[in-house]
């Protein structure tokens, strides 16, 4: 077998149902790109598939298993954009709607709606068969990368990660146990944690942060603060550049708590970053504890004013704030020749913020009436050029999603002759700032 660390995602997922003793299993996700590799690939694997809140999702994939899917989207949403528009695609899909219900990326969706889910998902999924795992397996472990665990008895049904949602599958556990075997899945290749993790590796997205670190010039002893740490990627880069500086990392989600905690332990960083639960509106510490603190990609997803508020108040006077948006009002670029029309929707990049959220050039002015002063501005480009990683998928996923099928035939082959010139690549925009607490 190859090296592991080179695996493809659908091999690692291959040797998860093999290490269960399935030939076929249903599967669940948020993230269509997780699973639409091993459906093209082996499509006998999977028996049902549920797309729970896909705010991305490429049908095409999907096609040969079509009458095999549903998905369920929120009411008014780009959930609800993208899987209307993709149902025509996939012909004997089915499609549930939460009715009255909005589904961000962020948005915790199973312990809001988790009876409606569980029963949509049980209904749908009896009608097709899979195979129960070989009772000898052990109840949890790590196989190909991939942890896993397995509660309940019944057919297999194997759930991965949604991107950022704080409590998972969890709430409806107790409702899908009865039913099925469910094999919850885990670790760097799934999910949010996966995605993240590649962004952080992508050079630009990197330089963009230590350009906003630097401008922040962090002294030796000076304590640092992560608001919305997320994989915890961007701590262990702060946590080696600035080894004198004691850092403490905050999150909301405790699913994504507990991956960072695990990678920065497999990295020998576990005692260099203090993880801790915690909200970007409500910061648990007293006034004036840090002498910087920073927030990358979080601020679109909650009341960014309030936000603000709690980093100069937890700030000590002289401490910078830095902070790095979504800039969903700049075009992004992909360096396709794509026809004009493509092109312009192309462009426009998923328009995903929260209703007090900041995704916009508003960031400096917002950050300038919490009372910051000496602010630096700097709008950047991050560069993905990795087409067969999570965030590239991520992305093209939502371009995918608007396109008509002749369209998307255009878009493949187009991509297809920019990887085979070595220059496929796509850039999005961001909003960056550095302000000082007086």
């Amino acid at each position: 077998m190859d090296d592991k660390s080179a695996m493809s995602l659908p091999r690692r997922l291959a040797a998860v149902w093999d290490h269960l003793g399935v030939r076929t299993a249903h599967v669940a996700a948020q993230m269509p790109g997780d699973v639409a590799a091993l459906v093209t690939a082996s499509p006998e694997r999977v028996a049902g598939v549920v797309l729970c809140v896909p705010s991305r999702l490429d049908p095409a994939p999907f096609a040969d298993v079509a009458d095999r899917v549903m998905m369920i989207a929120g009411d008014g949403d780009l959930t609800n954009a993208v899987t209307a528009r993709a149902l025509p695609r996939l012909p004997g899909a089915q499609r549930q709607v939460l009715t009255g219900y909005a589904a961000p990326g962020w948005a915790d969706v199973v312990a809001d709606r988790a009876d409606a889910i569980a029963g949509w998902m049980s209904g749908f999924l009896d009608r097709f068969p899979a195979d129960t795992p070989r009772a000898a397996v052990a109840p949890e472990g790590v196989v190909a990368g991939i942890s896993y665990r397995i509660q309940g008895d019944g057919p297999a049904l194997i759930l991965l990660p949604f991107f950022l949602a704080p409590s998972q599958w969890q709430p409806a556990m107790p409702a899908l146990t009865r039913r099925f075997s469910v094999v919850t899945l885990g670790g760097r290749h799934l999910g949010g944690i996966a995605a993240l993790e590649d962004r952080a590796r992508a050079p630009s997205y990197r330089a963009m942060v230590r350009n906003v670190l630097t401008q922040m010039a962090p002294r030796a002893g000076e304590t640092m603060l992560d608001i919305g740490s997320g994989s915890g990627a961007l701590d262990r880069m702060v946590a080696r550049l600035w080894p004198d500086c004691p850092l403490t990392a905050v999150d909301v989600n405790p699913f994504l708590q507990r991956e960072a905690k695990a990678l920065a332990a497999a990295e020998g960083l576990g005692e260099a970053i203090a993880f801790l639960p915690g909200s970007a509106e409500a910061l648990p510490f007293p006034d004036a504890s840090f002498g910087c603190v920073f927030t990358v990609t979080v601020l679109e997803e909650c009341d960014a004013d309030i936000a603000l508020r709690e980093a100069w108040r937890v700030l000590r006077p002289g401490g910078r704030l830095g902070v790095v948006v979504r800039a969903i009002d700049l075009p992004q670029w992909w360096n396709l020749d794509l026809p004009k029309a493509l092109r312009a929707r192309a462009s426009t990049p998923p328009q995903s913020v929260a209703p007090r959220g900041v995704a916009d050039a508003s960031l400096y002015r917002r950050m300038r009436a919490a009372g910051f002063r000496d602010l630096v501005g700097f709008p950047a480009l991050v560069t993905l050029d990795q087409p067969d990683g999570p965030i590239w998928r991520y992305r093209e996923d939502h371009v995918l999603s608007l396109l008509t099928p002749e369209e998307t035939q255009i878009w493949h082959a187009l991509t297809a002759a920019a990887r085979s010139d070595g220059a496929l690549m796509m850039a999005h925009p961001m909003h960056c700032a550095v302000a000082t607490k007086p």
